[in-house]
Order: structure tokens, then C-alpha cells, then sequence
């Protein structure tokens, strides 16, 4: 008997793509019906994430129109990581596995055989992976590196070049719902759970209408919460910047003690007094911030307030 797959795909304000790859979605979930590779009861899921344009409208003329189609409501904008995951978690129980990607056609459909063929193999996580960047302007090519370097360099066990194009099986989804943190990175959080992995390479796509919502600063948001969300990393960086700073002092110290013995003393310069001053007290401000940044995460986590919040459901 064939598996049943729930195609999860998160959406917002996706008006101009959806009309479009909705039928692309569609007619590959028919083919791989048809084929065998997986059952009759496979679903492809919308998940409006508090869209403010007819994304929820075009939703539910797509179900209208053939049942295959199902979706969910967000009661408001979640975040594009949230609303994947409440996709994930109320599919768990209606299918075999998930495979999770974006409503604007940029993630390969054609290699959605590859997927199952893995899956079929043994593997419960298939990551998604661009093969390369080359269409990739400079602007957008240069953050996506730092992304990658920066959250390595942090301790992250992030795939590089995956975003969300990942198959995931009922038995992995059911780990997965474990995880209770409301700051949720889900790329670190898959990896992180363990269970055999395959990996499918494809060729990404420009977007087939509308605009990306991974801009420069959104991409730097999503480092952050992702390095604060895994790592303690920072914190020690600071301990480490300490430690040197009180080595430095305590030579000055000693070389100022010295020439003041030898009968050199220094006359002490104005600019270097004021660099001294500039220099640890940005680095004060910065460490605040950093501690602050956690100490405001723990806050979030112990009010444990859900991390969605689904208003309408289409079955």
C-alpha cells in the first residue's frame, strides 16, 4: 500500500504566486498518485500565515475546486518558521510523512520522486539542497554565505544551501512536536533530531511572482534568533573578550609600573585615554545586549504562550 503524503506549504500574501503554482502542485501530486509512489489520500496543505492580501480567498477556491487541496488559517502572522511547523504538527497524524516547501515555485518540483525514492530507502529527514547560487545577484549571494559561515561558526548543525525543502517522516514529526520552545528554528532543530538522512540536490528557481521575504535584515534577524536559539556561543565570546581585556590591563599595568621605577613615565595621551573609553564601553553595551538577548528568550519561554494559532481548517 502506498504512503500518504501531505505536500505543507506556508503562505503569505502569496495572491500573485499561488494561482500559479497551485497547478503545478497539483498536477505533480497526480502523477505520483497515478504512478503509485504515493496513495490516494495525500493532500497538498496551504497554510495562510496571516496573509493581508486574498491568500485565504484563493485557498479556498483551490479546495472548492478538487479536495486534494486542504488548508489551514492562522489566526495572524506567525513567522514563516512557525506556520511551517504548525503545518507539520497537524499533519502528523493524517499522514506517512511531509514535505514541506515554498508557495512560489522557487524549490524544484520535478524532484519530488527523489525525495520518496530516499525515503523508500530507509531515510526519515531528506534535506533539500541547492546544487549552487550562480543566479544569485551579489546583494542576496553575500548574506546567504555570511547566514551559513555565521551559524557554523556558532556551533549550529545548519545543512548548507537547505532552506525548507525537506521530506520528514511520521516517526521524526512525532520527536519533532516534543520540542517546546516557542523561538523556533526549524533548519537547526530537524538536524538536530537525529534519525538517518538523505540528501536530494536540485536547481532553484526565481520566484514565479511576488517578491522574497527573506530580505538583508530579515536574514540577519533569522541568524540571530537561530544562534541565541542553539547556542551559549556569544556569551562565552564575551567571557573570552573579558578575559583578555583584564590580561591587557593588568600588562599596562605592569609597563606603567615599570617605567615609573626606571624613571620614564609616560605622559598620558588624550586620544588614547578617549579610544580606551569608547572602546570598552561599546564593548560593555554590547555585551548587555547579548545577555539581555537571552534573558529576554527566557522570558518568552516561561510565559509559554502558543506559538500559533489556527482560526479556520479546511478538510
Amino acid at each position: 500500500m502506498s504512503n500518504i503524503c501531505y505536500l505543507v506549504v506556508p503562505c503569505y500574501n502569496e495572491e500573485d504566486a499561488l494561482p500559479k503554482s497551485a497547478p503545478v502542485f497539483l498536477e505533480k501530486m497526480q502523477k505520483l498518485i497515478k504512478q503509485g509512489k504515493i496513495s490516494e489520500k495525500s493532500k497538498i496543505m496551504l497554510i495562510d500565515d496571516g496573509s493581508k492580501d486574498k491568500t485565504w480567498a484563493i485557498i479556498e477556491d483551490l479546495h472548492k475546486q478538487d479536495p486534494i487541496f486542504t488548508g489551514l488559517k492562522l489566526s495572524r502572522n506567525c513567522g514563516h518558521e512557525k506556520a511551517l511547523y504548525g503545518g507539520l504538527i497537524y499533519a502528523k497524524d493524517k499522514c506517512d510523512f511531509t514535505i514541506s516547501l515554498d508557495a512560489d515555485l522557487q524549490d524544484d518540483v520535478s524532484v519530488l520522486p527523489n525525495f520518496i525514492e530516499e525515503y523508500a530507502k530507509g531515510a526519515e529527514i531528506v534535506f533539500g539542497c541547492r546544487k549552487e547560487r550562480k543566479q544569485d545577484s551579489i546583494l542576496k549571494k553575500i548574506p546567504a554565505l555570511c547566514f551559513y559561515k555565521l551559524t557554523h561558526f556558532m556551533g549550529l548543525n545548519v545543512v548548507y544551501n537547505h532552506a525548507d525543502y525537506r521530506l520528514i517522516s511520521k516517526n521524526a514529526l512525532n520527536v519533532l512536536e516534543q520540542y517546546r520552545e516557542v523561538n523556533l528554528f526549524l533548519r537547526a532543530v530537524v538536524s538536530d533530531l537525529g534519525f538517518k538522512t538523505a540528501y536530494v540536490y536540485y536547481k532553484r528557481d526565481a520566484r514565479i511572482a511576488g517578491e522574497t521575504k527573506y530580505s538583508f535584515l530579515k536574514l540577519f534577524a533569522l541568524a540571530c534568533e537561530a544562534i541565541t536559539s542553539f547556542s551559549i556561543y556569544p556569551i562565552r565570546v564575551i567571557s573570552l573578550l573579558g578575559l583578555i581585556i583584564a590580561g591587557l590591563s593588568l600588562l599596562m599595568f605592569a609597563y606603567y609600573f615599570m617605567a615609573k621605577f626606571l624613571g620614564h613615565s609616560p605622559v598620558p595621551g588624550y586620544a588614547s585615554i578617549i579610544c580606551s573609553i569608547w572602546f570598552l564601553g561599546g564593548l560593555q553595551l554590547l555585551s548587555i545586549g547579548v545577555i539581555g538577548e537571552y534573558i529576554g528568550k527566557t522570558y518568552l519561554e516561561t510565559k509559554r504562550r502558543p506559538r500559533y494559532v489556527i482560526e479556520k481548517t479546511l478538510e
